[in-house]
């Protein structure tokens, strides 16, 4: 096999594009998903939703379409291997190659580990948000390599990897235990995709609006709002336009990273 290497840039003219690159974004249809979605969309790319809730995909879909590219959105449950592969399925009939993929596709808990239900719940954590990504990229990644373009694999993880601060008070151990597979996850693909022109990296937001704000606990807020350096939370579409860069000429040296995006969170904490 010939090692495929992405050639350098040699101008920022283009630097940042990722006009007409297929993007498959995995819970792309809400939150932090959505603004990667919507940073893609508006920057040229063509964007596959792959979602639980078919309806939001759609909606997400429709937002989408001022941009003037081509989407679409594929249900499926990522925690369920059949389901991935028939999603995957349905991602090669809509798009010809797959040039970026994105697993975002995610969830935290509120349930303490040491209670009835804790193990439970440790176990669909686990199973979305590390197993599901082993199975998007099981799924996905081959026709990637096969395809002979290279291209870009984007995890989303967390700051959550890496520290695990108000434990006592917010019990996400399986979150905490997931992000942190993930990150080394990453690192491994970086290494095993690399002959083949794929480049693996991993973001890991701090405090990011989305629909898991509701269950922050009161010190963390205060933290946000008072000792983090950039007193204030971030955005989906930032997080968006962190991948975009990923994906984008100007990211081609960057791979087997774990990359900060958190407000100089972790310098506090």
């Amino acid at each position: 096999m010939d090692i495929i290497k992405t050639p350098p840039i040699d101008k920022m003219s283009g630097a940042f594009s990722v006009k007409g690159k297929n993007v498959v974004v995995t819970g792309g249809n809400r939150g932090i998903g959505l603004g990667i979605s919507e940073a893609f969309a508006e920057c040229g790319a063509n964007v596959a939703i792959v979602c639980r809730n078919e309806e939001s995909g759609r909606k997400a879909v429709e937002g989408l379409s001022k941009y003037g590219g081509r989407y679409t959105c594929i249900q499926a449950d990522v925690s369920d291997i059949n389901s991935v592969v028939n999603a995957g399925r349905l991602v090669y009939e809509f798009f010809d190659y797959v040039d970026v993929l994105v697993n975002n596709a995610g969830v935290a808990t509120t349930r303490k580990f040491f209670t009835p239900e804790g193990l439970d719940e440790w176990h669909r954590v686990i199973d979305i948000n590390l197993h599901g990504v082993a199975n998007v990229v099981h799924t996905i990644v081959p026709r990637m390599k096969e395809s002979g373009r290279g291209g870009s694999i984007i995890n989303i993880s967390s700051v959550g990897g890496q520290r695990v601060s108000d434990s006592r008070e917010y019990d996400n151990s399986p979150y905490n235990a997931s992000k942190a597979g993930l990150d080394i996850f990453t690192r491994f693909l970086a290494v095993t995709l690399g002959d083949f022109g794929l480049r693996c990296n991993v973001i890991s937001p701090g405090p990011v609006h989305s629909d898991l704000d509701v269950n922050l606990p009161p010190s963390f807020i205060e933290t946000v709002e008072n000792k983090m350096p950039t007193h204030r939370f971030g955005e989906p579409i930032e997080v968006g336009a962190m991948c975009v860069f990923l994906a984008s000429p100007a990211g081609v040296q960057v791979t087997g990273t774990i990359i900060p995006l958190d407000g100089g969170l972790m310098t506090v904490i």
